[in-house]
Order: C-alpha cells, then sequence, then structure tokens
C-alpha cells in the first residue's frame, strides 16, 4: 500500500532536488502539497515545468525554489502575474532560466524516451535559442543544423489527480496537460487525489487510467487538494480565497500566516492514521 498522509510524503522530497508538478497555471494544482513544501522548509527545489502559476508563487513566497525552468508563469485573468516568483526573480533569489512551453516539454520528453536530447523546431526568428540551454546538431540525413534542448529527468513528479488507488493507479478527467508525459519523464511519483477508489475500478477499464502504479512511490488522499485552484467537474477557481492568498502572502510574516490557516484543510488525509 502506498497511500500516506501529506506530511508524510512531503518528506520525500529533499532540499536541491529536481521537480516538475502537474496542472497549468490555475488549473488542477497538487496546491495542497505544494503548501505542505513550503510549511516543512525544504530548499533549493529546482522546477521544471512549461507553465507554472500558483505553485511557482508559493514556492517562492517559501523561498523554496533555487531555479525555474519555465515558458510562463502566471496566475491567468483576472489575477495576473504570479507577483512572488516575480519578486523573487528580480532579487535574484532564484534563477529564471528562459525557455518555451514545447522545449520544456522537448526535454521531458527526451527523459522520458531515455534519450539524451530532443530535436526542437519553430524557433526562427526568436531569441530564446540564444538565452536557453539550446544546442545544435547536424542532423545526419540532411547535414542541416538542428536545434535540440536536453534531457531533464526530475526526482520528482507531483500530480493532483480525480482518482487513485492504493497501489498508484490515477485517472485524470479532463485534459491531463502534461501530467502523463511529466509521471514518465520523473524518477518517482507522488499524487494527491480528489478520491481513493478500489483497484478494481481500474481493471474495468485500463484504458482511462494516466499513471499507472509502477512510477508511483506515494499515494495522498486529498479532498479539494487542488484549491484555490481548478479541477475540472469537480469545482472552480475559489476567487475570494485567491484574492485572499495575493493580499496576504505580500509579506513574509502574511505568508506564514496564510500557511497556519491553510494547514487544517490541507492535511485532511482520510482514512490514513497520522
Amino acid at each position: 500500500m502506498k497511500q500516506t498522509t501529506l506530511e508524510q510524503a512531503a518528506k520525500l522530497i529533499g532540499n536541491d532536488q529536481i521537480v516538475t508538478i502537474g496542472g497549468t497555471l490555475s488549473q488542477r494544482i497538487p496546491a495542497a502539497m505544494v503548501r505542505e513544501l513550503a510549511r516543512q522548509g525544504v530548499k533549493g527545489l529546482h522546477l521544471v515545468k512549461a507553465s507554472p502559476g500558483f505553485d511557482a508563487d508559493v514556492l517562492a513566497a517559501g523561498r523554496c525554489l533555487a531555479s525555474v525552468r519555465a515558458g510562463m508563469v502566471t496566475l491567468e485573468q483576472p489575477f495576473g502575474m504570479a507577483p512572488n516568483f516575480r519578486k523573487a526573480a528580480e532579487r535574484g533569489e532564484l534563477e529564471v532560466i528562459e525557455n518555451a512551453c514545447p522545449a520544456v516539454m522537448a526535454s521531458l520528453q527526451a527523459a522520458a524516451y531515455g534519450l539524451p536530447f530532443q530535436a526542437v523546431a519553430g524557433f526562427a526568428g526568436s531569441d530564446v535559442p540564444t538565452i536557453a540551454p539550446f544546442a545544435t546538431v547536424k542532423d545526419p540525413f540532411t547535414g542541416n543544423d538542428t536545434l535540440v534542448v536536453p534531457a531533464i529527468r526530475p526526482d520528482w513528479a507531483i500530480l493532483h489527480v480525480h482518482e487513485a488507488d492504493i497501489r498508484g493507479n490515477a485517472r485524470i478527467y479532463g485534459t491531463p496537460v502534461w501530467d502523463r508525459l511529466m509521471s514518465r519523464a520523473a524518477k518517482r511519483v507522488i499524487l494527491t487525489a480528489e478520491k481513493i477508489v478500489d483497484t478494481s475500478h481500474f481493471v474495468a477499464q485500463p484504458e482511462m487510467t494516466v499513471v499507472p502504479e509502477i512510477f508511483v512511490e506515494a499515494v495522498v488522499h486529498a479532498p479539494n487538494g487542488a484549491w484555490p485552484t481548478a479541477v475540472f467537474d469537480r469545482y472552480d477557481i475559489d476567487e475570494p480565497a485567491m484574492r485572499h492568498y495575493l493580499d496576504i502572502s505580500r509579506t513574509p510574516e502574511g505568508f506564514r500566516k496564510y500557511l497556519e490557516e491553510t494547514a487544517s484543510h490541507d492535511r485532511r488525509a482520510l482514512g490514513v492514521a497520522a
């Protein structure tokens, strides 16, 4: 059985490790786990994700990040930019590795395929290849120069899913965004799940399994675990809660208060002894 508590799952992630986090912007973010990492004071994380938002902002506010490799970082409308991430970047508290969303995912795809690098296209006229970690190789078939990005194999993928069993099989309804790829690229996966179901649920329709158990290290029952971000077909973005976070997290003291306020919500891992 891989089911555990939020606190125990977060302790699996060490300082200075590479992480990729599921969902996108303010959609299906494993927010409870992200806040728990900030509570536990993990440091030096290297976040690799095409389009982080709430997750990057919380981790930046908690001073958990050493670097972020992303194509964009925003909370979407009507909330605007990710202010804590921006402040941390401007102060030099974390390294921003400028990139493009497809290139970030190509690096994860290379890792998933067991390749040292992945070819990318569509950057003609862009400055991104001059500032991001791109390289050029000769196409052995045409002799033309081809842009490539390095494989990046995260230590952990942290994903929030609709349903999981105690063995680590998981379903995501609606778009999985890049979560399927993240689960294959990372060395290990931590799942937070809206609902824990019996394994027979997956046996009945195996084609619905987005993440199979072989990749998963830990499973946390986390109802509303993406709050205040949205989960398709379950709940929408909680706008008042998001605005409260943005207001209270402007100072280190306010952010610590926010983590205290949300602790009881986040740590209710049902059916598992604390």
